[in-house]
């Protein structure tokens, strides 16, 4: 029995998906790239740790009872959700200014939202690749609640803490996914891969598909806005997955941003001089989706068939690089494999991750 064509592309996607979280992970939310040339000169060029001093951190602005800036209304912040319900014993680093994200963390390991990601791997091996939410919803409250935390990050996006806030006011869990600022955000994207290569190598059709994605997205990121990307994202991710390879990647991608976007990218990559003017200049580096997808789509169709370009360059420009680099990994790794053949082993997890990987990609099957 032989690996079919599907699921070398997810396995290598997901592989890369990874790879580029923990690559951008030492100068995540840098929003000075001048800053991250300062750290590293000539840019981040491998798997590092995070550094000692963050010059863009605003980790002390944050809420630590509910989601969003401290002194919004979001939450009611009766309790202390950092440090007493979540990321038990780590609450101490959010009033240090200039406090890395994700301090201490070593070359190799991943940020928090993709060990989430690895918390839907396990949920659905568990369910026989069925995906359920209930399941997962139970794994995800285990994993995130755990003392101490099974994961090494620092840091909690804002919809992890409305989720907690909302879950300890009694809450039905499938009810919890808070409305902030920040919402509509790329890191809400960054399980979908998972749920699609798990749900499509198992034969489940791709409509049914999309309605699972939506209802997964919908328990922690509850926007329209958001659900309409993932949508795209969703149809891109199929279309890559059983792609024949007569067909363009570049051409889909670009097909996908006219959809979604109305956006050219032939015209806009033949403009641009430098990725800068793109990411960071045209469309705002930050996590929210408006500039995020864009940048995602423009460089996943620059560099189709260069991914460890693309993964570095998606580094050097900062801003929410981590989460928009798991997008644009799970995009790139199913066009091309040199990525996760580069890095993958140098990830933290990179043994216990095969055999997740494996497991959602069908691989297991043919080792047993």
């Amino acid at each position: 029995m032989t690996v079919s064509r599907p699921q070398h592309r997810a396995n290598a996607a997901l592989k890369t998906a990874f790879v580029a979280d923990a690559l951008a992970m030492p100068v995540h939310w840098y929003y000075n790239p001048a800053d991250i040339y300062r750290e590293f000169p000539g840019g981040v060029q491998g798997m590092a740790a995070a550094p000692e001093h963050h010059p863009s951190s605003i980790m002390s602005l944050h809420a630590t009872g509910h989601g969003g800036r401290r002194g919004s209304r979001s939450g009611t912040g009766a309790a202390e959700i950092v440090g007493d319900v979540i990321l038990k014993g780590r609450r101490q680093h959010w009033d240090r200014q200039h406090r890395h994200y994700h301090h201490q963390m070593q070359a190799g390991d991943n940020t928090l939202n993709a060990h989430c990601a690895r918390v839907l791997l396990r949920s659905m091996k568990a369910n026989q690749r069925h995906y359920s939410k209930a399941d997962y919803l139970r794994a995800y409250i285990e994993f995130m609640t755990a003392a101490p935390p099974l994961h090494p990050d620092t840091y909690a996006e804002s919809y992890h803490r409305g989720f907690f806030a909302n879950l300890q006011q009694g809450i039905p869990a499938d009810q919890c996914g808070a409305v902030t600022h920040d919402t509509p955000s790329i890191g809400g994207l960054v399980s979908i891969a998972p749920l699609v290569f798990c749900q499509r190598l198992a034969g489940v059709p791709l409509a049914a598909v999309q309605t699972l994605c939506r209802e997964h997205l919908m328990l922690t990121h509850p926007d329209d806005s958001l659900a309409a990307v993932c949508r795209h994202y969703v149809d891109l991710l199929d279309q890559l997955l059983f792609r024949d390879e007569s067909l363009s990647a570049a051409e889909l991608i670009a097909a996908c941003a006219k959809a979604s976007l109305g956006l050219s990218l032939p015209a806009l990559v033949a403009k641009a001089r430098r990725d800068h003017e793109i990411v960071g200049g045209l469309f705002s580096s930050a996590c929210y989706i408006s500039g995020s997808w864009p940048s995602v789509l423009y460089l996943a169709y620059k560099y189709v068939d260069d991914p460890c370009a693309a993964l570095l360059a998606n580094c050097n420009m900062g801003g929410d690089n981590v989460h928009r680099g798991a997008v644009l990994g799970a995009l790139l790794g199913l066009v091309n494999d040199a990525a996760a053949i580069r890095w993958f082993d140098q990830l933290t997890n990179a043994g216990e991750l095969d055999v997740e990987i494996g497991a959602l990609c069908q691989l297991e099957d043919l080792r047993d």
